[in-house]
């Protein structure tokens, strides 16, 4: 309710809550001792500050009756401190570690390109973990701003396009803290998937905002142009079965339940594979 750094506006009103409870405890034991004059001064002043404090209190009843709970928990700066320096360690450690390993690989020997590639896949995916441990309040467009920093080299060294459609008109609503965690990560595990099991040639990433039968949503969408489902006969926008649909399947529909959404797999026209979330838009 109070934004002050220290609380001088809710300090004003103890500080005249006080006085106004020491005025009037004087004056039901101790009217008898006061002379006319003085108790109607007394009585003046108790009436002042009622007035005072009343006025002081509903300036702040329009915010107090907006208030809503913080729908991520505030980390401690201690708690951050901590993720810091967890980051900085994986950053510097694991990830020199693994650039090491992957100069040692011979890429141009074809027994070892599979090699590469998992050593590849294990730096992008800690520096997408680092990334994570950082900006709790973030947007969703702001971590999928991240997301594609730490993503691009990879896709350009496999050759394969990336369609951007992630800067909608209106942000009302947007999805941030927890939420948008979970939803990047969904992301992350679909191009993931799509870079070791699809084949594709492009990629498209899409965040807008549509209208539902519960009103107005969130809808991000991730799709390549690669193998698809391997089950022939499943219809279009049908969740389809496979290897290739099924692999981290559970764990993105239990972020996207976490988020507040649902999650569809749903085959596109022609090849590919579509993975798309669908969520209320905050109020």
């Amino acid at each position: 309710m109070f934004r002050t750094h220290p609380p001088a506006y809710a300090l004003a009103c103890v500080a005249l809550w006080l006085m106004q409870m020491a005025v009037g405890l004087l004056l039901v034991f101790y009217a008898e001792h006061f002379s006319p004059a003085a108790l109607q001064h007394w009585q003046t002043f108790s009436l002042v500050t009622t007035v005072v404090l009343g006025v002081l209190l509903l300036v702040q009843l329009p915010r107090a009756l907006q208030w809503r709970p913080r729908r991520s928990v505030r980390p401690s700066p201690e708690l951050i401190a901590e993720r810091q320096r967890i980051a900085r360690d994986l950053h510097d450690q694991v990830g020199s570690q693994l650039v090491s390993a992957m100069v040692l690989v011979d890429v141009r020997n074809p027994a070892m390109q599979p090699l590469a590639q998992a050593l590849e896949h294990c730096l992008l995916d800690l520096r997408l973990l680092v990334d994570s441990m950082d900006g709790d309040d973030d947007s969703l467009t702001d971590r999928l701003a991240r997301l594609r920093h730490r993503i691009q080299p990879a896709l350009d060294h496999r050759g394969i396009a990336l369609n951007w459609d992630v800067m909608p008109a209106d942000e009302t609503g947007m999805p941030k803290g927890a939420a948008a965690r979970e939803l990047t990560a969904i992301v992350q595990e679909a191009v993931s998937n799509a870079l070791q099991h699809s084949g594709a040639t492009a990629l498209s990433i899409r965040l807008q905002q549509v209208q539902t039968g519960q009103g107005a949503a969130w809808r991000l969408q991730v799709t390549d142009n690669g193998t698809g489902v391997h089950t022939p006969d499943v219809p279009a926008g049908a969740p389809p079965s496979g290897h290739r649909a099924g692999h981290g399947l559970a764990g993105m529909r239990q972020r996207a339940a976490r988020a507040g959404g649902v999650l569809e797999l749903i085959r596109p026209q022609g090849q590919g594979l579509c993975v798309q979330v669908t969520l209320p838009a905050s109020r």
